[in-house]
């Protein structure tokens, strides 16, 4: 009898854990995002700065011989305050058959070298940068695994964006926005986009 019980006891823990692990698995979930962009000279903060946030996921699966592809499952956009700050709420959706690969950041303004998140921590720490606390508050971060040798961590002052101002001939249109993600998807981005090409003295707009 007391056997039965351990069994069907068992059984029931088994079970609540598969069904954790099943909902974790088919939520794909991403933490509100928030922080400064200032100029990396004089450090004042920049008004009117778009930043993009794209969230990316992967098939599980794939025939492809290389593996699977990541891809955009959404696209976020906002422009910064007079404080030079932006803010994202959290962002979760069902997924089926895919997995969370991250989420990457398009910083621009014309005038700006567009960034895609600071230049000191690894790109793997970006979200949590974003994400960790209070805007400019000293904290650590890590991220990553020792068994694949990813690991990673940083300490300093958290969500802080530089942009570096560069002359029109030296700007560059920003990198990384996905093929399928026009001016319709993306309208503060690409209205950046076409007064930065104003400014270098080019025709025509991008869509």
């Amino acid at each position: 009898m007391y056997k039965f019980y351990f069994v069907i006891a068992f059984s029931a823990v088994l079970m609540i854990s598969v069904a954790q692990k099943s909902q974790a698995a088919f939520l794909y979930s991403k933490p509100e995002f928030h922080g400064r962009v200032i100029d990396s000279e004089t450090k004042e903060p920049i008004a009117g700065a778009v930043v993009v946030v794209l969230y990316y996921k992967r098939s599980t699966f794939s025939l492809n011989p290389g593996g699977p592809s990541s891809f955009v499952t959404k696209a976020k956009e906002t422009l910064t305050d007079n404080q030079g700050e932006f803010f994202f709420h959290s962002y979760s959706e069902l997924m089926w058959l895919n997995e969370n690969v991250g989420a990457r950041f398009i910083f621009f303004k014309p005038g700006y070298q567009a960034g895609y998140g600071p230049t000191y921590i690894a790109p793997l720490l970006t979200e949590k940068y974003f994400s960790a606390g209070e805007i400019g508050k000293e904290v650590e971060i890590e991220a990553g695994s020792f068994d694949n040798s990813s690991y990673v961590k940083w300490k300093g002052p958290m969500g802080i964006m530089l942009l570096e101002k560069v002359s029109p001939d030296q700007a560059m249109p920003p990198a990384g926005i996905p093929a399928n993600y026009s001016a319709r998807q993306l309208p503060l981005l690409y209205r950046a986009i076409n007064e930065d090409r104003i400014n270098r003295g080019l025709k025509g707009v991008v869509e």
